[in-house]
């Protein structure tokens, strides 16, 4: 199909000038994009992501494969299950937000605010997310009648340049400007920061490098953190579900997603009851030796980043790697863990379908504290969760610890949003000043548009040292 063609010129080498003109003609051709539809009511805005995300959808198959045999990361079913629910999840989601016009008044304030496009967007795309990436991030930019430029990565750059391509399509057939998406088609470094400049945002999606890149580029970027989600298991919980959706999460898509669960806490008296469901949900429980072997594989050159060999893979491929053979049956590996930091590196992330498994006691303050010694290694301001039924426990571990996403009684993966929670949904997992960011929310559409507050006159408020100081002065004196 056209809509799903990549191209697959070499490229050809460019001076520096010549990189930094061919980027600026293209950012060049997106403002002319977004001027076009600057003015756009919200009907037609609401009518062009439905166009542009309508054209993802029906293309999903196609563009799927093509992720799949590009990049050889995740599974072919569930990247078509992951544009599924990342396209029309994301209409859904932002189907009720207004983005154009007025969208808020407060009268008792005498407020109103005014929605206005950004401008022009830098979309950064990392290796392991070509295909849901864009189309998520684009849906946010045009909702709020934004233009937006993605830089894919080179490795998975086809993926990407179809993935736009059929956006562009959708943009046509609703009478918009087809460069209000547009793609780096030979992507580098160069032209990379060149488009960091000259755009008026950059959201950036992949390693700390890129995001550090972002945020010294001079313009005002949205970044994430690193992943390491922790998921704690506590003696109240339902271990089946439990089990199930640590599973689910750890399995889908060969665990592209930084939200799969890295780690799992369980309490000490139902430890060896959730292995054992673990283990009946697909799990493999690596033996001292294959746990030794496969931290050598993993981690070959002795780093704290996982080789890309077993990044996305399914678990016999890695079981391969490290030397030993694995039953048809199993879908996922787990390492029996007594240690966080960079001795031992399977409390980090690990971008792979790895589970380290550890057993607390001494209340819900004993998962806190090994939830804050892995995150404190990597992993601060993402995401933990808890499988419990004790909502004290739930209040401890969202006031204790540096993160910004607790999910209950859920599929990590939820915490991008999903039909049974009100996580808005996105692919640009903030993490806050803890991760080094600037927000600790999902980056959705509401962060694509800049808001002009109109302020009236209202009746002047009575502020007096009595009305402000009085309790001071009461209990302290004057």
């Amino acid at each position: 199909m056209s809509a799903v063609t990549a191209k697959l010129d070499k490229p050809a080498k460019q001076t520096p000038e010549e990189a930094q003109a061919e980027i600026a003609a293209m950012v060049a051709r997106a403002r002319r994009a977004q001027q076009a539809i600057q003015n756009y009511g919200q009907a037609e805005a609401d009518a062009l992501v439905t166009a542009v995300g309508w054209q993802v959808f029906k293309n999903r198959e196609a563009l799927a494969r093509l992720a799949v045999d590009e990049g050889g990361f995740g599974r072919y079913q569930d990247k078509i299950a992951k544009f599924e629910n990342r396209v029309m999840g994301t209409l859904a989601d932002m189907a009720s937000i207004k983005t154009c016009g007025v969208v808020e008044e407060i009268p008792e304030k005498g407020l109103v605010k005014i929605a206005k496009p950004v401008g022009v967007i830098a979309a950064l795309i990392p290796t392991t997310g070509p295909d849901a990436t864009p189309p998520v991030k684009a849906l946010g930019a045009l909702k709020a009648r934004n233009a937006i430029v993605v830089s894919p990565h080179p490795r998975t750059k086809r993926t990407s340049i179809a993935v736009v391509e059929a956006m562009r399509q959708g943009c046509r057939s609703v009478g918009a400007p087809e460069d209000l998406i547009q793609v780096i088609e030979q992507p580098s470094i160069a032209k990379t920061e060149a488009l960091m400049r000259l755009s008026d945002l950059v959201v950036a999606t992949g390693g700390a490098a890129m995001v550090k890149a972002a945020y010294s580029s001079g313009t005002p970027a949205y970044g994430v953190g690193v992943g390491n989600s922790v998921h704690v298991v506590d003696e109240t919980a339902d271990l089946d579900d439990a089990a199930l959706m640590i599973a689910r999460a750890k399995t889908f898509d060969y665990a592209t997603s930084c939200l799969a669960d890295n780690a799992v806490v369980a309490e000490a008296r139902i430890y060896d009851s959730l292995r054992d469901k673990l283990i009946a949900a697909g799990g493999h429980l690596c033996t001292p030796e294959q746990k030794a072997r496969l931290a050598r594989a993993m981690w070959p050159d002795g780093g704290h980043i996982p080789t890309i060999d077993v990044v996305a893979k399914p678990a016999g491929r890695i079981a391969e790697l490290a030397g030993f053979a694995l039953p048809e049956d199993r879908s996922f590996l787990i390492v029996e863990e007594d240690g966080a930091g960079p001795d031992h590196p399977f409390s980090g992330e690990k971008l792979s379908v790895v589970l380290a498994l550890y057993r607390y006691q001494g209340g819900i303050g004993g998962a806190i504290d090994w939830v804050n010694r892995i995150i404190g290694y990597q992993g601060l301001g993402h995401t933990c969760g808890i499988h419990t039924t004790n909502e004290a426990h739930i209040e401890a571990l969202a006031t204790r610890t540096k993160t910004a996403r607790v999910m209950v009684n859920q599929n990590l993966n939820e915490g991008a949003g999903s039909l049974r929670n009100g996580m808005p949904y996105t692919l640009s997992l903030a993490c806050g000043s803890w991760g080094g960011n600037i927000t600790t929310e999902n980056v959705s559409a509401r962060h694509f548009m800049n808001l002009t507050w109109v302020s009236r006159p209202l009746k002047p408020r009575a502020i007096t040292p009595e009305t402000i100081f009085g309790a001071h002065w009461a209990k302290h004196g004057q």
